[in-house]
């Protein structure tokens, strides 16, 4: 195992990285103000299942995949990018449905059931799909963690993973506390219909935000 002097310097590093505002951040944000903290800390709950899998793939070193093919990389980023953009429009969709109730169809009324009464298990499926699908993720741990290994401390891969779990548990606190001041917010505007009706175009349009910051970021 690293020196623990090295394993506390890490610790603090990824605890500030994980706290300054970022995707992550925005998206349990997005899902806290639509859905309360329930669907907040479902989020969080995908998003840290999600990001042990890129642990577990750089440990196995098929991260190193996306150095090597900017091809898979770009298909990636356009996947993950595409799919918050869907699921911010699901948000706009719900508005529309409720403004013309009356003349929905079963099946968009379905529809508008579904996307009222998201399950947790189901946000936290879509957190696991985003945080998968999140190619950075990916390269971060590539190319930090390796910074942090110590050859004389033994075996690269134990070290590789404590480094990454390090990051992944570090983040919860951080997206809790924006949980917290997320549902407070929200939870002001709740009791007004007006304010209540903007939520979800709120939760929507970060989300679509979010989308486009993935796809028009830059891949180094």
């Amino acid at each position: 195992m690293p020196p623990l002097n090295d394993i506390l310097l890490f610790t603090a590093a990824a605890f500030i990285m994980n706290l300054s505002p970022g995707p992550s951040n925005f998206y349990v944000m997005a899902r806290t103000i639509a859905r309360g903290t329930s669907a907040g800390l479902a989020a969080v709950a995908g998003l840290a299942a999600g990001s042990l899998l890129h642990v577990i793939a750089a440990v196995l070193g098929l991260s190193a995949l996306f150095t090597y093919s900017p091809l898979a990389f770009t298909l990636l980023k356009i996947a993950g990018a595409s799919y918050l953009v869907y699921l911010g429009l699901g948000y706009f969709q719900i508005r529309v449905f409720s403004k013309n109730d009356e003349q929905s169809s079963d099946c968009e009324r379905a529809k508008q059931e579904e996307l009222v009464n998201l399950g947790m298990k189901k946000i936290f499926v879509q957190s696991v799909i985003i945080e998968v699908s999140n190619p950075k993720t990916a390269l971060f741990y590539l190319a930090l963690l390796p910074q942090f290994v110590v050859p004389e401390a033994g075996p690269a891969a134990p070290q590789f993973l404590l480094l990454g779990l390090i990051v992944t548990l570090s983040a919860i606190p951080c997206d809790l506390f924006v949980i917290f001041f997320a549902d407070k917010t929200a939870s002001l505007i709740r009791g007004n219909q007006k304010f209540r009706d903007k939520l979800d175009k709120i939760s929507g349009t970060i989300l679509i935000t979010l989308g486009a910051y993935v796809l028009l970021a830059e891949s180094d």
